[in-house]
Order: structure tokens, then C-alpha cells, then sequence
């Protein structure tokens, strides 16, 4: 008998390494880049691998028990990733996602018998949206108490400051590049949510070679959303953490690993993935769009030439039929 899986979590991982050759011929660069395609997860995104490493570390360490209910904060697709593996174990969800998050997460975290609320929904993360230190590390703590006065059994994933979310990259995503590569990898580039993945995975390409260059993409100026800037797009599931306190970026986010921090703005996200999918063949999200955006300048540096470059690009771009991003 063929190979037969047990479980979605043994389906998570493995994901291929594409050279974009069309697109680099578009912009005549003479670095490689080489796209990382985390859509092959069996829910389309490298939120899958932490999905399923925060809820069997926590099961282990026997804090999620059978009965129990997960609760997690998320952009999205950690909640859909969670949603996926916590039916595929038999537990509850409940996922408060990003008030500006788009329908299509909603709809997919619900089908996998998940409940889907909005940060403003809640309670306690209503309160912390409009209190003026607001930030989603704020969020989070706020969040916890109220886990902590509910009289259910409820298990917070937590995300932003689980281990399991770098630790999982550090040996699976990691490893996965350097051995497709044969080790021949001079940058890898990836956006900044969490920090798990670039935290993770550069770590892992560090220690094999230390002259690796890591690149960490978030938000240009124009484009966060914040105090002095309201009306600013965002790119979902990245972040600028460059330019905040320290006690606000997640604990799971390394910035002493990171060689560098590029900023891109929206529009410039937009571009590159609905170029991507017209000359590679290949249909990613916002953040892709910011990560490959980002290679391509790379690769356009003459310091760069024959530079291999490794891009992850994070999800799927069916799940942004409801936004503007392939309005073309």
C-alpha cells in the first residue's frame, strides 16, 4: 500500500523552493531568487507549522487537555492554521482576529467549526483598542487577564510569546532551505509578524553560515497604520518593530539576527504579487508581495550580483479575492 497520512499536522512542512525566472528576466537581475511557496501547507500558509507545533508542544507539556477550548489573537492565518489542526484533534477555537481582517479568513476559520470574532467584539480587547497606549503586545496582556477570570478551560496559544512558534521554524523551515539549496543561500528575506519564521529559520542558516544575510520586510512609513497616521493601509500580518520600545515586540521575535530592515509600502506589495502571478504562475498575498518586493531590490544591487536569494512567501492569494489586491 501507497503512502497514507493519519493526520493534517503529518501533511504541514516539506514545502518547495521555486526560482522566479520569468521574474527575474522582467527586471533583468542578475541575483537569483528563489521563492519559498508556504501555500503548499495543507491550509495555505506557514502558519500551519506553528498551528501545529504550539498545540502539540502545550499537549506534551500537558497544559491542553482533552475538553479544553483554544483562544487565539491573530491577523488570520494562525487562526485558520489553528482552526484546521484543532478540529483535525477534536478541541474547540476561538479566534479574535484584526478588525480589519478580510471576509475570506472569517469565513474559513467558521467552516472549520471555528468561532470568529473581532478584536472588538471582545470585551477586553475592545477596552485595549481604545486606550492610547494601545499596541497588540498591549492587546495580549490585557487579553490574558481576561483568560485568566473565565470559568471555562480555555488554552491561549499565545503566539507572540510561545517558543514553539521560532522553535518550529529553527527545525523545519530552516533546515528545508538549507538542504534544497545544497547551502548555497546568501540572503534569506521574509516579513516580520510574530518574528517566529525569520527569528526561526535565520537562526538556523546562521549557525550553518554566519556570512548569511537576513533581511526582515515590514510596513514603509506611508503605509502603518497607527496614531499619526490612521488612514495607512497596513500589509496584513506584518509589522514595523524596528521603530518601537522594546517591551512591545513580541518575545518571540530576535532582532539581533536580522542584517537588515526594508521597508515597503503597499502599493509596491501589490505590484509585485499581481506581477509574480503574470510571470511565474504563481498567486500570493500582501505580505508575499512585500517579501518579494523586497528580494527584487536586492537583487538589484550591483553588490548582489550572483547572489542567491530565498524569499518566503507566506500564503495564498485566494484568500484576497474580497480586497483590491488583483483589481487590475
Amino acid at each position: 500500500m501507497g503512502k497514507i497520512y493519519e493526520s493534517i499536522s503529518e501533511l504541514v512542512g516539506g514545502t518547495p523552493l521555486l526560482r522566479l525566472k520569468r521574474y527575474e528576466q522582467k527586471y533583468g537581475l542578475r541575483a537569483e531568487i528563489y521563492a519559498k511557496l508556504e501555500y503548499f501547507n495543507p491550509n495555505q500558509s506557514s502558519k500551519d507549522r506553528i498551528a501545529v507545533a504550539m498545540i502539540e508542544d502545550a499537549e506534551k507539556k500537558g497544559r491542553l487537555k482533552p475538553g479544553d477550548t483554544i483562544w487565539e489573537l491573530t491577523s488570520g492565518n494562525t487562526g485558520i492554521g489553528v482552526a484546521a489542526v484543532a478540529a483535525s484533534k477534536g478541541y474547540s477555537v476561538r479566534i479574535l482576529l484584526e478588525d480589519d481582517a478580510n471576509e475570506e479568513r472569517f469565513r474559513t476559520i467558521r467552516a472549520f467549526g471555528g468561532e470568529a470574532v473581532t478584536f472588538s467584539e471582545d470585551p477586553a480587547l475592545s477596552k485595549a483598542l481604545n486606550n492610547p497606549d494601545y499596541s497588540f503586545v498591549y492587546a495580549v496582556k490585557k487579553f490574558k487577564e481576561a483568560v485568566k477570570e473565565e470559568k471555562r478551560d480555555i488554552f491561549f496559544l499565545d503566539q507572540d510569546n510561545n517558543d514553539a512558534n521560532p522553535n518550529i521554524h529553527e527545525t523545519t523551515t530552516g533546515p528545508e532551505i538549507w538542504e534544497d539549496t545544497d547551502g548555497n543561500v546568501d540572503f534569506l528575506v521574509a516579513g516580520t509578524g510574530t518574528g517566529g519564521t525569520i527569528s526561526g529559520a535565520g537562526k538556523y542558516l546562521k549557525q550553518r553560515n554566519k556570512n548569511i544575510k537576513i533581511v526582515s520586510v515590514q510596513p514603509g512609513p506611508l503605509t502603518r497604520k497607527n496614531l499619526e497616521n490612521p488612514d495607512g493601509e497596513g500589509i496584513p500580518g506584518i509589522h514595523a518593530l524596528d521603530c518601537i520600545p522594546e517591551e512591545r515586540i513580541p518575545h518571540t521575535m530576535n532582532m539581533d539576527i536580522v542584517d537588515e530592515f526594508f521597508n515597503v509600502e503597499a502599493k509596491e506589495a501589490k505590484q509585485a504579487a499581481r506581477e509574480v502571478a503574470r510571470t511565474d504562475g504563481i498567486l500570493v498575498g500582501y505580505s508575499s508581495g512585500a517579501a518579494l518586493y523586497t528580494a527584487r531590490q536586492l537583487a538589484q544591487r550591483s553588490e548582489n550580483e550572483g547572489k542567491k536569494i530565498v524569499v518566503i512567501l507566506p500564503d495564498t492569494g485566494l484568500r484576497y479575492f474580497s480586497t483590491d489586491l488583483f483589481d487590475v
